[in-house]
C-alpha cells in the first residue's frame, strides 16, 4: 500500500505533469473563472453571462470535460515533453494494466453469461 501510494505521489508531483495539467485546465475551464473573476470586479456584464453560463455547464452531471482536461494533458506531456520516460512510462504502465483488467473482466462476463445460457 505504501509503495502504491508513493508512486502515485511522485506521479502527481511531477512539475512536467503539473504543468500540462494546469495548461490543460486552463483551456477547457481555467478562462472561465479569470473571465467571471475579471466581470465581476469590472462590472461587465457579457464576461460575467458568458463565464457563469460555461461554469454552470461544467456542474451538470457527465460533462465531459474531465476528460478532454486529461486528454488534453497526455497531449502536451507527448509535444512539450516527448523524453519524459517516468511520466509517460507510468501512463503506458497503467494503461496496460487497466487494458488487461478490463478484458479479465470481460472474458470472465462472457463465461458466466454462457453458462446461465447453457442452463
Amino acid at each position: 500500500m505504501k509503495r502504491k501510494l508513493k508512486v502515485i505521489l511522485q506521479f502527481f508531483a511531477n512539475p512536467r505533469l503539473l504543468l500540462c495539467i494546469a495548461l490543460a485546465w486552463m483551456i477547457t475551464n481555467g478562462w472561465s473563472y479569470v473571465m467571471l473573476g475579471i466581470g465581476t470586479f469590472y462590472h461587465i456584464e457579457w464576461m460575467i453571462w458568458v463565464a457563469g453560463g460555461y461554469l454552470a455547464f461544467l456542474w451538470f452531471p457527465f460533462t465531459p470535460e474531465k476528460i478532454v482536461t486529461v486528454a488534453l494533458t497526455i497531449l502536451f506531456l507527448r509535444l512539450f515533453f516527448p523524453r519524459d520516460e517516468k511520466t509517460l512510462g507510468v501512463m503506458k504502465t497503467q494503461f496496460a494494466k487497466l487494458k488487461s483488467s478490463l478484458k479479465r473482466n470481460k472474458s470472465k462476463t462472457e463465461e458466466q453469461k454462457n453458462q446461465s445460457d447453457e442452463l
